[in-house]
């Protein structure tokens, strides 16, 4: 019933410094620049590709005063991005160059990997993948467009029992298992090209983790359109798991429940997309609100701390 991964969401402290190193240092596009809908006093930014298509976006939500995350089971740990694995050598040398410490490539899965964390301790990785050789062409992106970031690659699920979990993801979200090393398992979709991996990796001795700043949030999984979204949905309910109502986040439908492990998961429409409220050569140039929050842009937008998207003369 999945597509792969729609959107990573994460949290963040410092809203421009979070800018800063997903558009200036890794040259995503900020699609979309809007606020928490259930908390208007914090922004929730999209970045994803040129087009902002689902399977290239990480969003977060900047919380100044978050205390930081803590890592361990029950929770997602990584996110990763696909490069084309002829830019291995651009993105080694862009790191260093910012100043930005990570680890000597590894082979993951026969994948070269390179494992970095953001300004607020978030574990990302580069991963190199014959599908990120073509990424979406970005006008005044700040890296160049044949090294660019395609999108998402996977995430990283730490549990304390890999079984319920693994069901839930093969047999609702439609994964298969692929590989295994160790107590780390490998699944992936076939369905599409981007955010088609899924890692989960067993720690049957590790206390629970607590989200925080440089954390996850949640995982979203792609679904083509609400009846799709419905039945998985019924599907959920009826595997005694506790399954929200749709609720409109005005460019995706979505609902969430926690998988068996304890990770939040999030199940969006890969419709109406972020074209609802401005138009794709001007996205995340704005702030956008959603209809019923318009009544109070002067008040959210008094609170909110300015902030500057880096571009090309940086």
């Amino acid at each position: 019933m999945s597509l792969g991964i729609h959107h990573v969401t994460a949290i963040a402290t410092d809203p421009q410094r979070n800018l800063d190193f997903y558009v200036g240092v890794l040259g995503l596009r900020l699609v979309k620049r809007t606020v928490n809908f259930d908390d208007p006093s914090a922004y929730h930014f999209y970045y994803g590709d040129a087009l902002g298509r689902p399977g290239t976006l990480v969003t977060f939500f900047t919380w100044p005063h978050a205390p930081p995350g803590q890592t361990g089971t029950g929770m997602a740990t990584e996110v990763s991005f696909a490069i084309g694995p002829t830019s291995v050598p651009f993105w080694l040398e862009r790191l260093r160059d910012h100043g930005i410490e990570h680890d000597t490539p590894e082979l993951r899965f026969d994948e070269v990997t390179i494992r970095l964390r953001d300004p607020d301790g978030l574990q990302l990785s580069l991963v190199a993948h014959p599908v990120a050789e073509e990424p979406t062409p970005q006008a005044d992106g700040t890296v160049p467009a044949r090294h660019s970031i395609a999108g998402i690659h996977g995430v990283t699920l730490e549990e304390n029992d890999l079984d319920r979990t693994i069901d839930l993801l093969t047999g609702v979200l439609g994964f298969h298992s692929t590989a295994s090393d160790g107590d780390l398992r490998q699944l992936e979709i076939t369905s599409a090209e981007l955010g088609t991996i899924v890692h989960v990796r067993r720690h049957p001795r590790t206390s629970p983790g607590r989200v925080g700043a440089g954390s996850i949030h949640h995982v979203a999984w792609r679904t083509p359109d609400s009846s799709t979204q419905d039945r998985a949905r019924v599907t959920l309910l009826s595997r005694g798991l506790q399954v929200t109502a749709p609720l409109d986040r005005r460019y995706f439908r979505s609902i969430y429940f926690r998988e068996p492990g304890g990770v939040l998961f999030e199940i969006a429409t890969d419709p109406p997309g972020f074209t609802v409220d401005e138009p794709i050569t001007a996205l995340g140039q704005e702030l956008q609100l959603p209809p019923w929050l318009e009544d109070r842009r002067d008040l959210i937008e008094r609170h909110l701390p300015p902030v500057r998207v880096p571009s090309l003369d940086d």
